[in-house]
């Protein structure tokens, strides 16, 4: 079965590195649309490295590069981490069709920043989904699914890196399997479950102090590592990561240091309080409890909304 891979990045490396050594026939990879040149992409060096010929168009729209992709005969097309929006043209024409890595239990948090609201909102449990690509975002029918449970101090790195990057590569393996053998479900999406949520960056990281402990500890989690759930100091743009937690109410306006310690520091919020445990300003990472010293943190002084 001739297979072409569309993606970027790690993961897209490692699934045409774990498909080729596992003896399928990998015929090209496309890359995020765009101008040619910058730093090569990990998954254009593994193609390149393979002798698979890599493309990168200017617009997935163009006749050009439908004409291009049409060229290759290509039996499936595998979307791994990508994030151009692609024509349902290109996508109908393998003989197989497409199939698509989602990092979530689809209907639920279809969109870009899926691992994020899955622990911004609080759930328990996430997974990824391999769905066959339609003209829809994320609306497909269901492949096969994966769950993972989220634990108590995941984060968004924690979540991808650890469990759903390495799934998802065993996933795609699987479902190739299960195409060659013609015996891939397709389950159509419930719409009456699906929730679709906005990209995950500075207009939902910023936090309120007044919300619950709860609340701004799975959006601290939610937004670690990009792009950071922020709040101010003295004017200064402060991301917050490595948050703990604490629901003993304490004697503090929300927003208010109540203790500093060789772990961090701890702010109050509208019930209960959150440790931080590292920081990010423009000047860089630092441990929270450093970032205390250089700036005189002390128990009274206030993290604001700006």
């Amino acid at each position: 079965m001739r297979i072409a891979i569309m993606g970027q990045a790690a993961f897209g490396a490692k699934v045409l590195d774990t498909l080729a050594d596992r003896g399928e026939q990998v015929i090209a990879a496309w890359l995020p649309q765009g101008k040619a040149g910058g730093k090569p992409d990990q998954l254009q060096i593994a193609s390149e490295q393979r002798g698979i010929p890599v493309y990168r168009p200017e617009s997935y729209k163009s006749p050009e590069t439908l004409g291009a992709f049409r060229g290759l005969n290509a039996d499936l097309l595998i979307m791994a981490f990508v994030t151009d929006i692609i024509p349902q043209t290109l996508i109908e024409t393998p003989l197989r069709g497409a199939i698509c890595y989602h990092p979530s239990l689809l209907p639920r948090h279809r969109g870009g920043s899926a691992i994020n609201w899955a622990v911004i909102m609080g759930d328990k449990e996430t997974g990824l989904s391999i769905f066959w690509a339609d003209a829809g975002i994320d609306t497909g029918p269901i492949l096969l699914q994966k769950r993972v449970a989220i634990g108590a101090e995941d984060t968004t790195g924690s979540l991808y890196f650890n469990h759903l990057f390495p799934l998802g590569v065993e996933a795609i393996a699987e479902s190739v399997d299960l195409i060659k053998a013609g015996r891939a479900p397709r389950l159509v999406q419930d719409e009456a479950l699906a929730t679709y949520e906005p990209l995950c960056n500075d207009k939902v990281a910023g936090i309120d102090w007044m919300r619950p402990a709860e609340d701004l500890h799975n959006l601290i989690r939610g937004c670690d590592p990009q792009p950071g759930a922020y709040s101010f100091y003295k004017g200064e743009k402060v991301r917050l990561f490595d948050a703990r937690r604490i629901d003993a109410a304490p004697a503090a306006r929300p927003g208010e240091i109540t203790a500093t310690d060789a772990k961090g520091f701890t702010v109050a919020a509208g019930k209960g309080a959150i440790r931080i445990g590292r920081t990010r300003t423009e000047a860089g990472r630092q441990d929270a409890a450093a970032f205390a010293a250089t700036k005189g943190l002390k128990p009274g002084d206030r993290f604001t909304a700006d």
